[in-house]
């Protein structure tokens, strides 16, 4: 898949930049880290300048966040306390009730969650979808994701210009800081999961 995407890019150029990472914010696993990378090495010796990547990443990203947050929209709390009043909401220990709990919880501290996690790989995608869900104003979902987006993509374009064709061992150090902060991530939410079952309970 990594040389299909590169050769992509590198026959469309910024189109390419942009499609690639729309349909990478809609399926998290197409890795973003390549295709920035090797977006910032093409500027290196093609006409393709750092802004023009960046900027064709950042609309990219942001088209596939505002699918997402579409589906958060039609993924409504109603929605979710009906499937939880069933057999789903068994399987997983959840009740309608916790659907409140959750967006109330989002509706309070969404501004910080919306830009922090657009920084970890996998979760900068789908926490689109939660704000949604939580009926976050358009205008603010966008500022935070275009912020948050802007400063990622940057970054990643910057450094695979400056490793230039060493830029595929760029992509591998994000695969591993991936790794790291999914793994902390995870660990949070676990601590924060037993905290709120304790609470309940």
């Amino acid at each position: 898949m990594q040389e299909w995407m590169i050769e992509f890019v590198n026959q469309f150029g910024y189109a390419g930049v942009a499609l690639l990472i729309a349909i990478e914010t809609i399926f998290p696993p197409i890795p973003s880290e390549v295709i920035l990378t090797f977006g910032g090495f093409l500027t290196t010796f093609t006409s393709m300048s750092l802004l023009g990547v960046v900027g064709s990443a950042t609309a990219g990203a942001l088209a596939g966040a505002t699918v997402l947050y579409g589906i958060g929209r039609w993924l409504n709390p109603q929605r979710l306390q009906h499937w939880l009043n069933g057999p789903l909401g068994e399987l997983l220990h959840f009740n309608p009730n916790d659907v409140d709990r959750a967006v109330g919880w989002f509706s309070r501290k969404g501004t910080f969650t919306v830009f922090f996690c657009r920084f970890i790989p996998i979760v900068r995608s789908l926490i689109s979808i939660p704000a949604g869900i939580s009926r976050m104003n358009m205008g603010k979902f966008f500022l935070l994701t275009g912020a948050g987006t802007v400063i990622w993509n940057f970054v990643l374009v910057y450094v695979g210009s400056l490793a230039g064709a060493s830029w595929e061992r760029i992509s591998d150090y994000m695969d591993v800081y991936g790794r790291i902060a999914l793994a902390i991530l995870m660990v949070l939410a676990v601590a924060l999961a037993y905290l709120f079952y304790k609470k309940r309970f």
